[in-house]
Formats: C-alpha cells, sequence, structure tokens
C-alpha cells in the first residue's frame, strides 16, 4: 500500500468516526501498518491539507484525531445554522409549512390530503430545519404523529404567538393550496 493510498485511508476513517475522532493506535489497527507509520501520514495528510488550504482540517483532540472546520469559517458556517430558511424550500416545503402552521396540530396524512400529494420529503425537510415538530400522536390506529411549527419558526417570522398568522380570506378551500403558501409568505414579508 503506498503513502497516497494510506493517506486517503486515513481521510476516509477520520470522516466516518466524526466528532469521536481515532487515535494513532486504532488506525494502526484497522490499516494493520505499525503506529510509527501512520504518524507520519498523519502529518503529512495535515500538511497537505494545511498546504491547499481546504475548508477542513485535521485537529487532535485528547489524543484522538478528527476533522473539523477551520476557524476562519466559523462566520459562514454559523449564518448558515442560524438561518433556516436561507439554505432554501422547495414549493412542497413551503405549502407544507403553511399547511402546519395554520392547521396544526396536524398529521402527515391530513397534509397529503390538503395538498394532494405526499409531503414526507417536505416534512423531513422542515424538521431538519427546526421549523416544525412532532407535538404529539392521534390516538387510536397507528398513532400517527401529530406535526405543529417550533419556536425557531415563531422567531423568524417575528411572530410572538401563533395567533399573530396573517388571516386566511374565507373562500380558502377554493383557492389552490399553492395560493395559501404564496399568501401565508406574502403576508409575513409585508409584516416584517
Amino acid at each position: 500500500m503506498t503513502k497516497n493510498e494510506m493517506k486517503a485511508i486515513v481521510e476516509g476513517l477520520l470522516f466516518v468516526a466524526g466528532d469521536e475522532g481515532m487515535t494513532y493506535e486504532q488506525i494502526a489497527e484497522v490499516i494493520e501498518v505499525e503506529v510509527d507509520t501512520v504518524k507520519d501520514v498523519m502529518s503529512d495528510l495535515q500538511a497537505s491539507m494545511e498546504d491547499t488550504v481546504r475548508g477542513l482540517q485535521i485537529v487532535e483532540v485528547g489524543g484522538s484525531f478528527r476533522f473539523q472546520t477551520r476557524a476562519d469559517h466559523a462566520p459562514f458556517i454559523k449564518k448558515l445554522a442560524t438561518s433556516p430558511l436561507h439554505s432554501g424550500l422547495s414549493q412542497a416545503a413551503l405549502e407544507t409549512l403553511a399547511i402546519v402552521a395554520y392547521k396544526q396540530p396536524i398529521t402527515r396524512a391530513e397534509i397529503d390530503e390538503i395538498r394532494g400529494v405526499k409531503s414526507e420529503r417536505a416534512l423531513q425537510s422542515l424538521t431538519s430545519k427546526l421549523l416544525i415538530k412532532e407535538v404529539g400522536r392521534v390516538a387510536g390506529t397507528g398513532r400517527p404523529i401529530l406535526y405543529g411549527t417550533t419556536p425557531q419558526f415563531l422567531d423568524h417570522f417575528g411572530l410572538k404567538h401563533l395567533d399573530e398568522l396573517p388571516p386566511l380570506p374565507e373562500d380558502i378551500e377554493d383557492d389552490p393550496i399553492e395560493d395559501e403558501a404564496d399568501l401565508f409568505f406574502k403576508n409575513m414579508e409585508e409584516g416584517l
């Protein structure tokens, strides 16, 4: 096995190990080489990552090595982490968010029925962006999950309470769901 192959393997191992990282000894055991060889490979890998100014670096924490973002990139990472809607929401996610906001608590089946299409991916996206969450379960067969909005949803739209949501028109049942979502977000933008 060449040194470049070992560097690639170590890089993959550290990626999979995540925050726990790996010690020299653990890496040596996995790739079946001497610890001194791993130290040499790790030193080269760290140097090459520094020389090419990459977004990740290998750091040692408590005797284990792991990937970490560069400290000078922290403002960008913070911006991404604190701004869930800026990472983009699909039309399906916007529609689903409007339905959950106005009809909560609501099950996925009820959302699907209102939209006329499946909403599983939109719900996953909204949950991962911390805009909606599981607020309970329906009693009975299957015990489906009930969804509702989160404090982050309120914070993002500048609301103190859900009763500050813009009112829906009386004939909303006749309008397509896209109009409901558009109305919701248009009114929210005007209110900000």
